[in-house]
């Protein structure tokens, strides 16, 4: 029998191990700017052309390379940060597995220039699918540059199944931040087709997320500092008044790996019970120093996820920690303000000074309707008292056959009204400000008014964003907002379609968009939240093989802009209500499978009332 199994050709290999480390553009962006921190670098630029699918270039001033490690780096499994097993469990730096390089120039052209700190010459390699192309000596400037081109030319398969450039910017836009934000004692730079995006200037952890974020996150943030023998956690959380509808600004971080933990996400979320809606959530960054041989980040191969040895011990710290911060600011408003002297003595008495009691001279006997009343100015005739006799009758039952019991409104009270009667009457009954309840053949209906004002709204907008462009209402006051890099590139993806249903949006640059006008159904104080809502069902959603742009977008509309549980109504909205649901398409079911309304037959009915005795 011939033998089966081979080994695989190292291109191969390499191809397969690509699948893995290097899923998009993004991927080979993270690995690199984490190859330049690890060097030591204090200044840091990217530059990306077509979303990273025709150039990523990440150039460091870090240690540089001698010419066999520039050569050595793209071998698989060589790396500089570990040489035994036991190394695994005190690693403190990014890359560590030696798969990222040789991963990525198995799958796109790569040329590496490289120079050590005290050498006169570099060295350059170039490197097409694996194969050397030519490795020589080289001027340039101290430390590491590295540009990666066509990335995928030799997996046609994998190219085909990237997203748009948009989408792609975003997951590099959001590795960017992941690295930046952590190490705030190097500058970055990042280009986007030549066009700078962000000059970032060492600083506090506070002001770099500010100049990521919007200079506005100095009022949002919240100080959070906690140190214990295993643990020390620092790091901001934001205020519970600025908790947003989206998700996307929460970063967690250990030893300044970004990692993702859906455990210690629900610590912190855990502290704003109560402070914040159940639909918001908090943005919180938070950095926790932790013995590396108290965890373990090699359990994925981008090395976002992490087992701790004590995660309950972690969790109870973490909590504790944002639970003090955020009970430390809601304390300052009380505490934090000075009295002036000047002021405080200015009100103060002297303990001699006798206190006298105001006092006012009335005269009785003063009437100012008197004409008789010596130097009255008043000039109008006297008032005349009503007559009083009779007063009885106003209050006794009318005769049926007395004229002003039909009269026009000369009587005071008409005849008493009989609950039962006036219900007759009235086609709807409205529930706890919740349910509209009506008699039907067979039995009785029970309608939730929010979710039938959504259906109703639902499908008018979704008529209106497949139609012509839509009317739209003027704010008095341009609205400014303020959203991630990763948000704002979803909402610039948006924009046409906003714009066809009445939205009135320009970018005013640096993930800010200005809002001068709005659809009709939407109030002015909710146009943000609305916003907010549509980029969270679209982050939600976008993966969905069914997935719809428009569905989305009236979804998200539609929730906001109908009537809430709780709003009183009178008959003519129920009506109102109650008529248009039923011209609905799909009247029972809401845009999100929600149950709209139920009948209760009358045997149904006759059960309860029996089961009561």
């Amino acid at each position: 029998m011939s033998n089966i199994i081979k080994l695989l050709p190292d291109s191969v290999a390499n191809q397969i191990a690509a699948g893995e480390v290097i899923q998009r553009p993004a991927s080979a962006a993270k690995e690199l700017l984490e190859n330049a921190v690890d060097s030591g670098a204090k200044k840091i630029t990217l530059a990306v052309k077509d979303a990273g699918k025709t150039l990523i270039q990440v150039t460091d001033n870090g240690c540089g390379m001698s010419e066999i490690d520039a050569r050595m780096c793209f071998e698989r499994h060589a790396t500089s940060k570990i040489s035994q097993a036991d190394d695994l469990f005190a690693i403190k730096t990014m890359g560590f597995r030696g798969e990222a390089m040789a991963s990525i120039a198995a799958i796109a052209h790569v040329e590496l220039k490289t120079k050590p700190a005290g050498d006169e010459i570099g060295t350059e390699i170039i490197i097409e699918g694996s194969s050397v192309i030519s490795q020589e000596p080289c001027q340039c400037a101290t430390g590491t540059s590295i540009m990666v081109k066509n990335l995928f030319f030799n997996v046609p398969a994998r190219r085909n199944f990237l997203k748009s450039n948009n989408v792609e910017l975003r997951h590099i836009n959001e590795e960017f931040i992941r690295i930046s934000i952590v190490n705030n004692d190097i500058d970055f730079s990042y280009y986007n087709n030549d066009k700078l995006v962000y000059k970032l200037l060492p600083g506090s952890m506070k002001s770099r997320i500010a100049a990521l974020f919007g200079n506005n996150y100095n009022e949002k943030l919240i100080t959070v500092e906690q140190n214990t023998d295993k643990v020390g956690i620092s790091g901001f959380v934001g205020k519970p008044e600025f908790a947003k509808k989206t998700r996307g600004e929460q970063y967690f971080f250990v030893n300044g790996r970004f990692i993702k933990h859906a455990y210690l996400h629900h610590a912190v979320n855990n502290a704003f019970t109560e402070l914040i809606p159940d639909d918001s959530f908090p943005s919180y960054f938070i950095n926790m120093e932790i013995d590396p041989k108290d965890i373990d980040i090699n359990i994925h191969p981008t090395k976002t996820e992490v087992n701790f040895q004590d995660a309950r011990y972690i969790y109870a710290v973490l909590h504790a920690a944002v639970k003090q911060a955020i009970g430390k600011h809601s304390l300052t408003p009380t505490l934090d303000f000075d009295v002036i002297p000047e002021i405080e003595n200015a009100f103060q008495t002297k303990p001699s000074s006798d206190i006298k009691q105001p006092s006012i001279n009335v005269d009785p006997e003063f009437n100012p309707f008197d004409k008789k009343e010596s130097g009255s100015n008043w000039n109008q005739p006297a008032i005349k008292k009503p007559n009083t006799e009779n007063w009885e009758s106003l209050y006794s039952e009318p005769k049926e056959n007395d004229k002003t019991a039909s009269g026009s409104g000369n009587t005071l009270l008409s005849k008493s009204i009989d609950p039962d009667t006036t219900f007759e009457k009235n086609r709807f009954l409205q529930i706890h400000n919740r349910f509209i309840a009506c008699n039907v053949k067979s039995g009785l209906m029970l309608i939730d008014q929010h979710l039938a004002h959504v259906r109703i709204k639902y499908e008018e907008i979704l008529d209106k964003v497949k139609g012509t462009n839509q009317p739209s209402q003027t704010l008095l006051f341009p609205l400014n907002i303020n959203l991630s890099p990763a948000d704002s590139s979803i909402l610039a993806s948006l924009m046409k379609d906003l714009n066809k249903i009445g939205f009135k949006i320009e970018d005013a640059g640096i993930n800010n968009f200005v809002v001068t006008g709005t659809p009709v159904e939407i109030n002015e104080g909710d146009v943000t939240t609305v916003v907010e809502k549509i980029i969270e069902n679209h982050k939600i959603s976008k993966d969905d093989l069914n997935y719809d742009k428009n569905v989305n977008l009236a979804k998200s509309i539609a929730k906001n802009s109908a009537i809430k549980s709780g709003i009183k109504l009178d008959d003519r909205e129920m009506q109102d209500i109650f008529d248009r649901l039923f011209m609905c398409k799909a009247p029972r079911i809401s845009p999100d499978g929600k149950n709209i309304l139920s009948i209760v037959s009358v045997s149904k009915l006759e059960e309860l009332l029996n089961s009561e005795r």
